[in-house]
């Protein structure tokens, strides 16, 4: 006798389930992304299992108290041969571990996926890349003209989960790399690939791969037109890792970041150049990003960014213009147009500026995105410094938070930031006094020109005394 089988609707863009159609999803907002699916009653074969349950759906799973002495479980890695890549992963790929990437169109996560591949291959790590959108001669074309040429990687090109796990199991590869999570799907469910049921079937069957097998499995994932990766959430909390590869594809600058690491760090950051051959690791990325920059520049300054354990310099501009406009534009690339929409009435009451006839630009060199409150101070700087016809001296570090009744407030991480700046020779240092106790003490900093500054009123005087 056939299942009995019932339709639902389900939105594309946040998963929420529907028994009838609706034009608006209540839950994300977004509309006409509920898309028809049939789904069977029955169970039987749906979803998956972790651990003894894995082995035997009919039998039950283990329990082991606390109070029992447990021995320390220790992660082996796997290098893969790039620094940068090891160093957002946490010290290396895990063994057993779930990794999303994910990425806009061409940015180059097949690259970096392949090249990893290399890397581990040379390390003598059996690795299987399975390629859901080329050939086998497409992706082997590729991965020759990348210099990779050893036994250790085999490719596949399949796209039927079911035939990908059956391959795995007898391959017994070290690691799995699926291109693309999209594009897998499982027969026995009833939606085109790529919709939120395909998605969260197949990545839960090789999650249950990754756990049971021990096989480090690392998924190449589709983002959306908002930046986000597509597909339901659930997909971004099953995994171990999500790692964004951003980059704009009219310059050669490529950033990792990770956006969640079970493993690591989050919020690390990795910096890639793409050049012919591939991507090429920025060692000291502090030192490329300031390459191209003058001297005694005006509404140029330096800010030294925490990216998760690693200082990072990087350079803020910034350009005021008059405007006979009621509303003046305030555009900003790389940092939060809101944070700039305070910073700027800060500056207005606190320091009597009168942005409020000036359209405001703001960009951080190099595509990198400042999400820390600590840049506020070198955002302030960059536009009294344009402002007020000031160039500011080449060797200055801005750092504070600042508050709305105008006050400087202490950054964390004070001292690494100051030590990566001293490394590169730079001799003005403009830090919060509330980190004063903290920081005597260092070597360098008596050496050094450093302003203590309070308030927006300290920081214009620090930048009169440039």
């Amino acid at each position: 006798m056939k299942s009995k089988r019932k339709t639902i609707f389900t939105c594309q863009n946040c998963g929420a389930q529907r028994a009838r159609y609706e034009g608006k999803c209540s839950d994300c907002g977004e509309w006409n992304t509920f898309v028809e699916e049939k789904m069977a009653s029955s169970t039987e074969n749906r979803g998956w299992a972790l651990g003894q349950a894995a082995a035997d759906r009919k039998g039950t799973s283990s329990t082991v108290t606390l109070d029992q002495r447990l021995e320390e479980i220790e992660f082996p890695r796997f290098g893969t041969g790039s620094t940068e890549l090891d160093r957002v992963l946490g010290g290396g790929l895990a063994h057993g571990s779930f990794v999303l990437l994910g990425g806009a169109p061409g940015v180059g996560k097949s690259t970096l996926l392949m090249q990893m591949a290399g890397g581990l291959a040379r390390e003598k790590t059996q690795v299987l890349y399975v390629s859901c959108e080329e050939s086998v001669a497409q992706t082997g074309t590729r991965a020759q003209r990348l210099g990779i040429r050893s036994a250790n990687v085999e490719v596949a090109s399949e796209s039927n989960l079911e035939l990908i796990l059956d391959l795995a199991k007898s391959k017994r590869p070290h690691v799995l790399i699926v291109d693309s999570i999209q594009t897998v799907f499982r027969p026995d469910v009833e939606a085109a690939p790529g919709s939120v049921s395909q998605v969260r079937e197949c990545a839960g069957h090789l999650m249950s791969l990754a756990k049971n097998e021990g096989i480090a499995v690392v998924l190449i994932g589709h983002i959306t037109k908002d930046g986000a990766i597509a597909g339901p959430k659930v997909l971004e909390h099953m995994v171990d890792c999500v790692l964004s590869f951003e980059g704009d594809t009219a310059n050669n600058f490529r950033l990792l970041r990770a956006l969640k690491n079970r493993f690591g760090a989050t919020h690390e950051l990795g910096v890639f150049r793409m050049i012919q051959s591939g991507l090429e690791e920025v060692t000291n990325p502090s030192e490329f990003f300031l390459a191209e920059r003058g001297e005694n520049l005006v509404g140029s300054v330096v800010y030294a960014s925490m990216e998760g354990s690693r200082p990072m310099l990087c350079e803020v501009q910034a350009l005021t213009l008059s405007t006979p406009m009621a509303m003046p534009r305030r555009t900003s690339l790389g940092i939060e147009v809101n944070r700039l929409h305070m910073i700027a009435a800060v500056l207005d009451r606190h320091l009597n500026l009168q942005l409020s006839n000036s359209d405001i630009f703001i960009n951080v060199v190099g595509g990198l995105r400042l999400e820390e409150p600590s840049s506020d101070a070198a955002v302030a700087a960059a536009i009294l410094s344009t402002e007020g016809r000031r160039p500011v001296h080449a060797k200055s570090v801005f750092l504070g938070e600042i508050g709305l009744t105008g006050e400087i407030r202490a950054v964390s991480f004070a001292e690494q930031r100051m030590r990566e700046a001293d490394k590169l020779g730079f001799t003005h240092f403009v830090i919060p006094a509330a980190n004063r106790k903290h920081l005597v003490e260092l070597p360098f900093v008596a050496q050094k020109k450093v302003s203590w500054i309070r308030s927006v009123q300290d920081l214009q005087s620090a930048l009169l005394g440039n």
